[in-house]
C-alpha cells in the first residue's frame, strides 16, 4: 500500500468501538471473516521520518522503512489508513477493527455479492490477506471475544470455561485477576457492581485482605451469572428504548432493553451498574433513584440521543421532582441533564402483596402533588408486628385491593382517601394540609419516635 506513516506528533485514533462493532453484525445471517497480512507491516513509513525509527545491532545500525510494533501512533494510524480504504463499505456491508474484516449479510448471496467488493478493493489498494486466518461464509464467529450470530451476541463458552474453573481468589493480586477478566463481560451481568462489592472491597488500600463467606459467595455468584449469561440483542433504531433504573444502599444499576410490540417482553441489550461513593450513599433515596436515570442516561448516551425513551424507577415521586421548582441545586444539575433527552417516567409495576411483605410497588397513577427533598424521618424503625392503622391504605394504594368484606361505603372512603397517599417502600406517606409529606407510623412506634 502507499500510505505513509509521519511518526513526529501523536495522532489519535479512537479504536474503541468494539461494541457498535458487536451490534452491527449481530442478527445476519453468513459473514466472511478476513484477516490481514501482517497488517502493520503493510504501512510505509515517510522516508523523512524513518530516521526515528534507527535500532543498533553487532553488525550496524537500521531503521525500519514499514510501520512495526511498537510505535505509540501504530495502532491508530493502521485504524485511520483501513478505515479510509473501505470508506465507502463501512456501515453497509462489513465493518473493519484493525487488521480484522468482517463481510456480512442478510442472505448468502448478497453475502457474497459484498465478498467481491471487499476483495476487489483489497487488490485495487495491495492490500494482502492471510488465507490461513480468513473464514468464509459461516453463521457465527468469535468477534472481539464474542459470539457473534443471528440469534444476538453471547459470551464466548471458551473464556468462561477457564474463568467458572478458577479456584477462590487467596491475595489482591488473584482477585483484582479475577475481577478483570468477569468484567471484561459485565455487560451481560445484571447488577455487577452490585455483585462484586464485596471483592472490590478487597482492593481498597489500607484493608487487610480477609477472603470471608460474603466473597466467596460473590465469587461463586459471579461465576454462576457469566454461564447463565442471556443473549444479547443489537439495537433497533426504529423502537424506542426502555431503562430499568435501581439504586441500593451502595450500588446503582441499570438495563437497556427494547420491546418488539406491545405486550411483549422487553429483550436486554446492555446492563450496567457501578458503586456509590461515601457522598453519595448518603443521598436520601429519591436522589439515589435519580442518580441512577443520571447514571443510565450517561452510561447508554450514544444509545439515547435522539431516540423516544421511557424509564422505569421505583419512585413514582421521580415524577414530582422533574416538575418542582425550588428543588437543590444537584437536583437542579440532575433536571438539566435530563432536558436533552426526550424521556417518560413509569413506575414499576410490582407484585400484588400486601403491606407486611414490604416488596409492593405503586400500582396506581397517583396526582402530581409538591413533595419534599429530603425525610428527616427516613431511617425510623421498620414494621415489626402488630398490623398497623393504615394497612387498609396501603395494600389499596400499592395493590389496588380492598379488605376482605369490606362494606361498599368503607370502600369508597378508602378510595377517596387514597389520593392523599404514596408507597414507596417500605414505607406510606401522607400529604398534609401543610403541604408537607409525612411518613405514617404505627402505634407501636409512637414511643420510640417521640
Amino acid at each position: 500500500m502507499g500510505e505513509s506513516y509521519a511518526g513526529s506528533s501523536e495522532e489519535v485514533w479512537d479504536d474503541g468501538h468494539e461494541e457498535s462493532v458487536l451490534e452491527k453484525l449481530s442478527g445476519k445471517s453468513h459473514y466472511c471473516f478476513l484477516d490481514g497480512f501482517s497488517g502493520y507491516m503493510q504501512i510505509h513509513i515517510a522516508p523523512e521520518d524513518q530516521h526515528k525509527t534507527t535500532f543498533t545491532c553487532p553488525f550496524s545500525t537500521f531503521a525500519y522503512t514499514r510501520m512495526p510494533f511498537g510505535l505509540c501512533n501504530a495502532p491508530s494510524t493502521f485504524q485511520c489508513c483501513m478505515t479510509s480504504i473501505f470508506s465507502d463499505l463501512l456501515q453497509d456491508c462489513m465493518e473493519v477493527f484493525m487488521d480484522d474484516f468482517t463481510v456480512y449479510a442478510d442472505s448468502f448471496e448478497a453475502c457474497l455479492s459484498n465478498l467481491s467488493k471487499v476483495l476487489k478493493r483489497c487488490i485495487d489498494t495491495n492490500l494482502v490477506l492471510n488465507f490461513k486466518k480468513c473464514h468464509f461464509m459461516v453463521t457465527e464467529k468469535i468477534v472481539l471475544g464474542h459470539l457473534v450470530s443471528n440469534k444476538g451476541i453471547k459470551v464466548d463458552k471458551a473464556k468462561i470455561d477457564v474463568i467458572t474453573s478458577l479456584p477462590n481468589r487467596a491475595s489482591v493480586w488473584e482477585v483484582r485477576s479475577f475481577l478483570g477478566h468477569v468484567g471484561f463481560y459485565k455487560r451481560f451481568i445484571k447488577n455487577f457492581s452490585m455483585l462484586a462489592l464485596p471483592l472490590s472491597k478487597l482492593l481498597q488500600k489500607d484493608v487487610e485482605f480477609n477472603s470471608d463467606q460474603p466473597c466467596i459467595e460473590a465469587f461463586q455468584e459471579l461465576k454462576s451469572r457469566l454461564t447463565s449469561a442471556p443473549i444479547l440483542q443489537a439495537p433497533n433504531w426504529d423502537l424506542p428504548f426502555e431503562l430499568m433504573c435501581d439504586a441500593s444502599n451502595s450500588a446503582l444499576g441499570a438495563i437497556l432493553g427494547q420491546r418488539a410490540r406491545v405486550g411483549q417482553l422487553a429483550h436486554v441489550i446492555a446492563y450496567a451498574s457501578r458503586t456509590m461513593d461515601p457522598t453519595q450513599q448518603n443521598y436520601t433515596r429519591i436522589e439515589k433513584e435519580l442518580l441512577a436515570i443520571v447514571f443510565a442516561l450517561d452510561k447508554f448516551r450514544s444509545y439515547l440521543l435522539g431516540s423516544k425513551i421511557i424509564v422505569f424507577s421505583n419512585h413514582a415521586a421521580l415524577r414530582y421532582l422533574l416538575k418542582k421548582l425550588d428543588a437543590k441545586p444537584r437536583l437542579i444539575r440532575w433536571m438539566l441533564l435530563l432536558q436533552e433527552f426526550d424521556l417518560e417516567i413509569r413506575d414499576k409495576k410490582g407484585a400484588e402483596n400486601s403491606v407486611v411483605d414490604h416488596l409492593s410497588r405503586i400500582e396506581k397513577e397517583s396526582e402530581p402533588m409538591p413533595i419534599r427533598d429530603e425525610f428527616p424521618d427516613e431511617k425510623l424503625l421498620h414494621i415489626k408486628s402488630a398490623t398497623p392503622w393504615f394497612a387498609d391504605i396501603c395494600n389499596y394504594v400499592a395493590t389496588s385491593r380492598f379488605p376482605p368484606e369490606a362494606s361498599q361505603a368503607y370502600k369508597d372512603k378508602i378510595r377517596s382517601n387514597a389520593k392523599y397517599y404514596i408507597w414507596d417502600d417500605p414505607y406510606l406517606w401522607r400529604l398534609c394540609s401543610d403541604k408537607v409529606i409525612r411518613r405514617c407510623i404505627p402505634d407501636t412506634e409512637f414511643n420510640s419516635i417521640l
